[in-house]
């Protein structure tokens, strides 16, 4: 069944969480997260589910922690300032394998910079904000349809996973409303794997997948601690190997299935070789596609590639692309974070990044055909 809803991105946020089934919310208002949070505090109490306003950010992600353990799915919403406070609790989460979704909505920093303004700056926050060898997944959405879709994926990674999912979204495509339209036929929605009694909960034999959730209250004893475990979650801190072991399971959970949570969209999808590729991400994306397509009209063989995941990444499909490009541009609303991706994989390209801060003004389409025509007449 289809319907179609007039949402901001926030709304479409909001809604898309309580249709991947969200029980649990804790959160702190920050803008411009906070209209996210006001409509789950309306409607999930309305579906049975919990909302808590914590008194910070760092009590809200513990809340989601402890209950996500206990069996809700949780989230919480947030921008730059309060996911900075948020990182030692998700390094926490990774390592205790707790599923749940954190969505920051990126303004202008640092610190408090602009703060009702919209920026990019989050991106290797989002990838690399806590300390020691981990990983976790980075979303990210370029309109509120999209937005209704990713945190649905979000859930459903986060829950098979066993990780945090961060998802980012700027505040101009938080604040944009526009019609969205849901196929519901076509929603999947996954929950989490559990376990029996006496099986390890944090060890798998296969690095691909993650091990079983302890169903607590069911005659499980299960030890969660945050230091080096083996798979009973008993303490090995003096343990090379384990920590070992431990560690690039950690990470090989995300890697090793990046085929799987690495999405994109080439636009048009049609094309072989380009003159020009654009790769992007959240707003900017539009701006992209936009562009893309009015210089395919003028005779310029462009495409625009959006990102709809930021981390991980599958490099030898980003190559792919970029080095069937003449030029790739990384028109990006900061001083530069994803353009250090492209020009790794880029061989046979010219990279050029076109960064945009201050006062929350987007990236327009005509500044990227202006730059595309500038640079093909060199």
């Amino acid at each position: 069944m289809r319907q179609s809803f007039f949402w901001s991105g926030n709304l479409a946020l909001a809604e898309g969480a309580l249709e991947a089934g969200l029980t649990f919310y804790a959160g702190y208002p920050i803008t411009p997260s906070s209209d996210l949070m006001e409509h789950i505090s309306r409607e999930l109490p309305k579906r049975g589910g919990v909302f808590i306003q914590g008194e910070d950010e760092i009590a809200s992600i513990n809340m989601v922690i402890g209950a996500s353990i206990g069996g809700a799915k949780a989230m919480t919403a947030t921008s730059g300032p309060g996911f900075s406070l948020m990182q030692e609790a998700l390094g926490m989460a990774i390592m205790l394998e707790v599923p749940l979704v954190v969505v920051d909505v990126m303004r202008l920093g640092p610190s408090t910079g602009q703060a009702t303004k919209s920026g990019q700056g989050d991106v290797m926050q989002a990838r690399w904000g806590r300390h020691g060898d981990q990983t976790l997944v980075v979303l990210a959405a370029s309109s509120p349809q999209n937005a209704f879709y990713r945190i649905i994926e979000a859930f459903n990674i986060g829950e098979e996973l066993r990780t945090p999912v961060v998802l980012l979204i700027d505040e101009l495509t938080a604040h944009l409303w526009e019609t969205v339209t849901i196929d519901r036929s076509k929603i999947k929605i996954k929950n989490r794997r559990y376990g029996r009694p006496g099986e390890p909960f944090f060890d798998s034999s296969d690095l691909r997948i993650a091990p079983p959730m302890p169903k607590l209250g069911e005659g499980y004893n299960v030890l969660f601690t945050t230091s080096t475990h083996d798979g009973f979650g008993i303490r090995k801190t003096q343990d090379p190997e384990v920590h070992k072991k431990l560690a690039t399971r950690l990470k090989m959970k995300i890697w090793g299935n990046v085929d799987q949570i690495f999405r994109y969209n080439l636009c048009p999808n049609n094309q072989e070789d380009f003159d020009i590729l654009i790769v992007s991400y959240c707003s900017t994306a539009r701006a992209a596609k936009e562009a893309a397509e009015l210089l395919n009209k003028n005779g310029i063989k462009a495409a625009a590639l959006e990102l709809e995941t930021l981390w991980p990444v599958d490099y030898n499909k980003l190559g792919e692309y970029v080095n069937s490009s003449s030029v790739t541009l990384v028109p990006e609303m900061n001083l530069g974070q994803l353009i250090y991706d492209v020009k790794m994989v880029a061989k046979n390209t010219e990279v050029i990044g076109y960064e945009k801060i201050g006062g929350g003004i987007p990236i327009y389409p005509n500044e990227l055909i202006n730059l595309a025509r500038e640079v093909l007449k060199r």
